[in-house]
């Protein structure tokens, strides 16, 4: 089998491209895709930092150099939670609701292309793939737990 033939390959080679194009919209706004994608997880009620961490699998590290740039750009505030003191959830600011609003129309503009290009059927059967793909991995790495 060739690597070109193989379901990673695709997939990555997507990723990539996907990448590529929101950090171009997001630069083009002062911030980037992980930027993005962090503001679009933050509820109003606010969020735990490690759920931030695992929905978008990132290590903390990294998350908490990003956390800590979000906030010296105004974007967010942390406060500890009222009902466990042991958790810090991270808040939108005025200012990072606002560009949640506009990264929200930046993802739903782009997935709007797709609906238009795309079957509802052809999708339903890429999600269905997609997920079982997701699930084989998972099942691959002895590191996840349920």
């Amino acid at each position: 089998m060739r690597l070109k033939d193989t379901v990673d390959f695709h997939i990555k080679g997507t990723w990539h491209t996907l990448t590529k194009m929101y950090n171009r919209m997001a630069a083009a706004h002062n911030t980037s895709q992980t930027v993005a994608y962090i503001l679009v997880n933050i509820e109003r009620e606010g969020i735990p930092a490690t759920q931030i961490a695992a929905r978008l699998g990132m290590e903390p590290t990294s998350l908490s150099r990003v956390l800590k740039k979000m906030e010296d750009q105004n974007l967010i505030y942390k406060r500890v939670d009222e009902q466990d003191k042991r958790v810090m959830k991270i808040f939108l600011t005025n200012e990072g609701v606002d560009k949640r609003k506009f990264v929200k129309e930046i993802l739903i503009d782009f997935n709007t292309k797709i609906i238009e290009k795309i079957s509802r059927s052809d999708l339903k059967i890429f999600y269905k793939v997609i997920n079982k793909i997701n699930d084989l991995a998972f099942q691959e790495n002895p590191s996840n737990t349920k």
